[in-house]
């Protein structure tokens, strides 16, 4: 796997999935741009990295906003003269019940699921399209397929699917290739949050009797983000231990 020369921007990259991603790709020799809402986690994982060797930056903002995803974009510019990968990972959920889901429930979830995708797709593409080269990978979860009290989060990140479909057909003959995963659960401080019982169910729901790790996604992220996927565009991949293939309620 080559990584020459090679720029990329994760959202929401300070701590869980995200960081594991911006890790994996330092490794590899990509420059990085570390992206969270929250600066003191941002300059923890930039510390880190540049700890190990690798060569990353830091820019907090919130990516809801479009002047603020602009602004992001142009420090990198500045920083690197460049941008040639961009991982939508930046996500929350509120889960409930439509019956308890409210309006602010629904629009903050969408928000960051989804119109931050739209906004960080948007501006990236202008830079990609003049150097026609760039590399999207869209995170969005098994949960696109529906889940009991994830209204909100389950058409947030099916809309993740078609945004990944869309563009790839927009941009496929410029050199940028746009891709989507599709985490299943995956050991991060929100699962330390979740009660036993509730992670006991999940468990038991998992086919393969795990949960993933950081790396497992990381890992998939770093192929489609790499020259060896060019002639793969459009697509959804399952990093779930086979939990996709079934709607077992536990």
């Amino acid at each position: 796997m080559k990584f020459e020369n090679r720029v990329a921007i994760i959202t929401g990259s300070g701590s869980g999935i995200g960081e594991g991603v911006a890790k994996r790709l330092s490794q590899l020799g990509v420059k990085v741009v570390v992206n969270d809402v929250e600066t003191e986690k941002v300059n923890r994982v930039v510390e880190e990295i540049k700890a190990s060797g690798g060569d990353a930056i830091g820019i907090a903002a919130d990516i809801t906003k479009m002047d603020s995803v602009r602004n992001m974009f142009e420090e990198i510019i500045n920083k690197y003269g460049k941008i040639d990968i961009l991982i939508n990972n930046a996500g929350i959920a509120r889960d409930k019940s439509m019956k308890k889901l409210t309006e602010e429930d629904w629009d903050a979830v969408l928000n960051v699921n989804l119109k931050a995708q739209f906004l960080c797709c948007k501006v990236a593409l202008e830079y990609m399209q003049e150097q026609k080269y760039g590399r999207i990978v869209n995170i969005s979860s098994r949960a696109w397929l529906g889940w009991p009290g994830q209204a909100n989060y389950s058409a947030s990140k099916g809309g993740v699917v078609s945004l990944t479909r869309t563009l790839a057909l927009e941009v496929g003959r410029k050199g940028i290739t746009v891709n989507c995963i599709a985490p299943g659960i995956i050991e991060t401080p929100l699962w330390s949050t979740l009660p036993d019982n509730v992670r006991e169910r999940l468990l038991e729901s998992q086919p393969t009797g795990k949960i993933g790790q950081p790396d497992d996604i990381a890992n998939t992220v770093a192929f489609f983000a790499g020259d060896q996927a060019g002639y793969i565009t459009g697509q959804t991949i399952f990093v779930c231990g086979g939990k996709s293939l079934f709607a077992k309620m536990g």
